[in-house]
């Protein structure tokens, strides 16, 4: 295929697997073990190299349509946005999936969509996998590693030289990370782009990282197919009778430079001179099987023919339907649905929360928790009678609400399961024998499951699992907290790549929420902010929604509207420390009964005549700026909050301006320095909300590089 694409389109990049073509046998065989095994799905990740020979022959995507792609980087249209609202991406970036026939029966296919980062996809593959195999009508999540197997295909110099692997390889024997073993595949080209292994990398070979994991390895000549179908047999035995990783280390060449565009020969010269006179392995293999007198070499010849005269008649066929199709465009599949979240009830009875609260205070005889915070946790039942309904108890009600209304929910995170601020102490330990129960999955109407898992202190790795768990369960609500928000950066790649411009690259999105504690409180510049100014920027056509509540019934609606409202997205919170048990932020039983989430929120005290200066803040500083000690005396100041940053709540933001009738002035106040926070992303808006003729002003911390 790739010999024909390569004359039919020259200088289009393929990223050709010459050199390490028994891969795509290794691949077929690995289905084929896979399905034998009672697996439902195999799903793929693997960079650019080789992939549009997997998309044909592995995941089954037509000749067709891959030469239409091809076709498609003729015309003005491939460098433009789709008809859809999206930018689109190159074709051997996309993902797919295909259903494959195997002895055993139908197996699925799943290629998962990457950017150009190499060795990003790692975890989004595992969480995909992950999810598959997982039964969330369970309560603790049944875990069958047999459903699905997890396939990555990697390139010598990145699995040595991204910090990514190794993040990914320590999730496999964790309890809520592990998918029972991963078929590793290094296409090792002995060559990274330009740079020669000995520069690449300070170890022998480029499988070693694995050696820390105790994973196996398995080294193999790229030229003798029938040892490599051998190595993968091997590979899933080991695979199944101890659910473990395996790397495969496929020892092959790289015919052509990195693309179609590149000559290897510039810097490495004697590698190109040798690999051009090095034959195929196509012909070594035909050679081998003439001279065992198994085929005749008309018959290899034939074979080999025959490939070129299907992709010729295919692009045939293609050429002509250009050239009799109708002028007319055919119509869009529909743009980027925008959210419907005003759609959403995320009340809960008043009945159903009670019940639920004192069976989340429920615990077997056999169980002894820790008495101090067993006094704590007992407060709840006060609280949800007397009012001061806190952080922690207004989370727990809204997953318990979900997990009976049949909705699964997945958190996981840095000391998640008790939560960085010990607020949260979803799961208990008995002080006697410290054994764990946690209470959200024994409730007695729950039909879904409830996972809870502390991660490894990574944040790369962990944050693409969940992405990857989250689009192969849209039905769930799955979560990741951060040990202070500014750890996020560390998945930067993910957040960039994946979770903001997937929607817009390859229609695809999911409801992962992360949880990011932010707020300046004395932690110094680095446990102070979530960053949230770079997830403003990362804004647009609502991909994300991005929030930073003030009330713990806020979280409450805000969360069951993430996990009911039909259009998913990712959602950014920016979650309190201070405000976690503040009295002032504390809600009542009617505000989850009766209430729901609101983007914006009035000063309910304030006198709307008198009033001429509004000031508009978001999260913890509102409670700095109304305890102040001569908030009292400024009756002519409201107090206002934005909840809800992204996207961004135009209507009521306009109602909230219009009921001030005699403003004389709008201040937007912030924590965050002037170039960090809100302030830069919003300032437009706001201008566009506040009537002619009053000045926007800011009060905050003047620009600052931490």
């Amino acid at each position: 295929m790739e010999q024909y694409l390569r004359r039919a389109f020259l200088g289009q990049k393929q990223f050709s697997i010459e050199g390490l073509d028994v891969m795509v046998p290794m691949l077929d065989e690995s289905i084929e073990l896979a399905a034998d095994g009672g697996a439902h799905e195999v799903v793929i990740g693997m960079a650019h190299r080789g992939r549009l020979n997997v998309l044909a022959h592995v995941v089954g995507r037509p000749y067709e349509v891959i030469l239409r792609e091809f076709e498609g980087e003729r015309t003005i249209e491939a460098v433009v946005a789709s008809d859809e609202g999206g930018t689109g991406d190159v074709k051997y970036h996309l993902g797919a999936d295909g259903t494959r026939a195997t002895r055993a029966g139908e197996i699925t296919v799943t290629l998962a969509s990457n950017p150009s980062h190499l060795e990003a996809v790692d975890p989004v593959v595992e969480g995909r996998a992950r999810a598959e195999q997982t039964d969330r009508s369970t309560p603790e999540g049944y875990h069958d590693p047999s459903i699905a197997l997890p396939v990555l295909i990697h390139g010598d110099a990145s699995f040595a030289g991204q910090g990514e692997v190794a993040e990914t390889l320590n999730l496999q024997g964790l309890a809520g990370y592990s998918t029972g073993g991963t078929l590793h595949v290094i296409g090792n080209n002995q060559v990274g782009f330009t740079t020669d292994p000995s520069d690449g990398r300070s170890t022998r070979y480029s499988s070693d990282l694995a050696k820390g994991f105790d994973v196996p390895i398995i080294h193999v000549n790229a030229d003798d197919p029938e040892a490599a179908i051998s190595v993968i047999r091997l590979a899933q035995a080991y695979r199944r009778r101890f659910g473990h990783d395996v790397v495969v280390d496929l020892v092959g060449y790289r015919r052509h430079g990195h693309n179609e565009q590149d000559e290897a020969a510039y810097t490495q010269p004697l590698l190109a001179a040798a690999i051009a006179a090095h034959p195929t392995v196509r012909e070594q293999f035909a050679a081998h099987l003439v001279e065992a007198g198994v085929i005749e070499r008309e018959k290899a010849d034939e074979l080999f023919t025959e490939v070129h005269t299907q992709l010729r008649a295919a692009h045939e066929a293609l050429k002509e339907s250009f050239a009799t199709a109708s002028v007319q465009q055919l119509p869009a599949e529909g743009r980027i649905p925008a959210g419907t979240a005003d759609a959403v009830i995320t009340a809960v009875p008043v009945d159903r929360l009670q019940a639920l609260n004192e069976q989340l205070l429920h615990v077997p005889d056999w169980f002894t928790p820790h008495p101090k915070l067993w006094k704590q946790l007992e407060r709840r039942r006060t609280a949800l009678e007397e009012g001061g309904i806190d952080w922690g108890q207004a989370e727990a009600l809204a997953f318990a609400s979900l997990l009976v209304d049949g909705i699964p929910v997945r958190i996981t995170g840095q000391d998640t399961e008790r939560g960085t601020f010990s607020h949260r102490h979803a799961v208990l330990h008995d002080v006697n024998s410290g054994a764990t129960f946690t209470p959200m999955q024994h409730l007695d109407e729950a039909s879904a499951s409830f996972e809870i898992h502390n991660s490894p202190l990574s944040e790369y790795a962990c944050v693409g699992f969940e992405y990857g768990y989250s689009t192969a369960a849209p039905e769930a609500l799955v979560l990741w907290e951060a040990q202070f928000g500014d750890f996020v950066n560390g998945a930067q790649i993910i957040i960039d790549q994946f979770m903001s411009a997937g929607l817009s690259k390859w229609r695809e999105t999911s409801r992962l929420t992360l949880l990011l504690p932010h707020g300046y409180e004395g932690n110094g510049p680095e446990h102070s902010s979530a960053r949230l100014e770079r997830f403003l920027q990362l804004a647009a056509q609502e991909n994300i929604r991005i929030a930073n509540c003030t009330t713990s019934a806020q979280y409450f609606h805000l969360v069951r509207r993430q996990a009911l409202d039909a259009s998913a997205r990712p959602l950014i919170v920016m979650t309190p420390k201070g405000l976690l048990r503040l009295k002032q932020a504390g809600s009542t039983l009617a505000d989850l009964a009766q209430g729901e989430f609101q983007p914006v929120i009035d000063d309910a005290h304030a006198d709307r005549e008198q009033v001429t200066r509004l000031v508009l803040c978001s999260g913890k500083v509102y409670y700095d700026i109304v305890g102040h000690e001569d908030h009292a005396a400024a009756t002519r100041v409201a107090v206002a909050r934005l909840e809800q940053l992204y996207p961004f709540p135009v209507e009521q933001a306009a109602a909230l301006l219009r009921g001030y009738s005699n403003l004389r002035e709008v201040i937007w106040a912030q924590e965050e320095p002037q170039n960090m926070g809100a302030w830069r992303a919003i300032r437009h808006r706001l201008e566009e909300a506040k009537p002619d003729g009053v000045p926007l002003l800011y009060v905050g911390r003047p620009w600052r590089a931490s």
